[in-house]
């Protein structure tokens, strides 16, 4: 045992070879702390514990593992900055991300006592069995989460201040853009199936897949040729589809239409009257008592065989991609996605001289992230500029 000092001044207990127990009083009581290092580190996490007490940023030793936290974290809807719930979807992404990856590795360890030196090992082992954005998103939200230990009294600071190198996210997947001939091909081979709405609103107005799987028929103004989003649909495993505002205020936006998509959609809906009314197609009927329920939707799910037509619930996501690729691959574009065509949609509106500002709004996206992300060059917009540069240096280069 170490030189008795002053109870203001703590004491320094040998526990094993480079193991110390630190003894201390704060506001009169007594607390405890192991810590494994050189005689020096202890007495100065003694000096450090004993000065937190003076000026009141003292906090009390916890037991608490990282399992545990992560845990409490997730209950509380993963609160961050802002100190706000995180929507379902986003709260089990980031339940997965700390229960797959950190938890295993880490989570036995009391959360007091994890060092930065174990980060940087967690990252280690991480490295090469995950994608580099997934481990840059594992970063991230182990972030957040031990911020708010911090802002909840639990932890001094976040050991990820001292992580020696943080997972970089890498070149991000910027998709495929298509030319106007491309997108004419595909618009024209999905004509005829169930999923030619969907294609072609999402082609022409940016829209998300699930802002538009949640549109309604009382979202579309004929006259004004406009096109509210309002909401998207929220797909959580194990868990019934639900609707959900946009990600951002910003997502919330009155898009205008063209007369083709008007025409479209205006056809869509006479089809849903017709299933309302129970008139077949091709039999003459007057629509204009007809109207449907306020709630239903543009794109309701197909019913099952057997099962009646249901104007209010909700088309699957997952499974309205999958059919996407599938008819997609036949086509011949074998590397589409269906969210390609909201990339699609602002590069060929930049490509034509559309003001940057005015394509973030139409999309709802910030003119930073839609530059960065979702602006894809065309072979055609590339053999543009050649041309415009050929020209510039007409005459430069004899």
């Amino acid at each position: 045992m170490t030189k008795r000092r002053d109870h203001g001044d703590g004491g320094i207990d040998a526990r094993g070879r480079d193991a110390w127990r630190l003894r201390y009083r704060v506001d009169g009581k007594r607390f405890s702390k192991t810590l494994r290092g050189t005689l020096s580190e202890a007495r100065k996490e003694l000096r450090r514990l004993v000065r937190s007490g003076d000026t009141g940023e003292h906090i009390a030793p916890d037991k608490i593992t990282l399992a545990t936290w992560v845990d409490q974290w997730i209950a509380a809807g993963a609160p961050g900055r802002r100190q706000k719930r995180v929507g379902r979807r986003t709260l089990e992404r980031y339940g997965e991300l700390l229960r797959c990856h950190v938890v295993p590795l880490l989570g036995a360890r009391p959360l007091q006592q994890i060092q930065a030196t174990e980060v940087d090992k967690l990252y280690q082992k991480l490295e090469g069995k995950i994608a580099p954005r997934t481990a840059h998103h594992v970063h991230t939200v182990l972030g957040s989460c031990l911020k708010t230990a911090v802002r909840k009294g639990l932890l001094v600071a976040s050991p990820l201040l001292r992580a020696e190198k943080v997972p970089s996210p890498g070149e991000s997947d910027h998709g495929i853009a298509l030319d106007e001939t491309e997108l004419r091909v595909l618009l024209d081979g999905f004509k005829g199936s169930v999923l030619f709405p969907i294609v072609a609103v999402a082609a022409f107005t940016g829209a998300r897949r699930n802002e538009i799987l949640g549109l309604r028929w009382s979202d579309l103004d004929v006259e004004k040729k406009t096109l509210r989003i309002e909401r998207a649909v929220e797909q959580v495993h194990k868990q019934p589809l639900a609707l959900k505002p946009p990600k951002t205020e910003r997502g919330k936006r009155t898009i205008a239409l063209d007369d083709d998509l008007i025409a479209l959609l205006c056809a869509e809906r006479q089809k849903h009257l017709r299933l309302m009314v129970r008139v077949p197609d091709g039999a003459a009927v007057n629509f204009l008592l007809a109207k449907l329920p306020d709630d239903a939707l543009m794109f309701p799910n197909p019913p099952s065989p057997g099962e009646s037509f249901s104007f209010i619930k909700l088309r699957n996501p997952d499974n309205t991609t999958k059919e996407f690729v599938r008819k997609a691959r036949k086509l011949g574009f074998p590397h589409l996605r269906l969210h390609d065509l909201r990339g699609t949609h602002e590069t060929l509106l930049l490509d034509a001289g559309v003001p940057v500002h005015v394509v973030a709004t139409r999309c709802g996206h910030d003119p930073a992230v839609l530059l960065r992300s979702y602006a894809k060059s065309t072979k055609k917009a590339d053999t543009s500029a050649a041309e415009i540069i050929g020209k510039l240096a007409k005459g430069m280069l004899d």
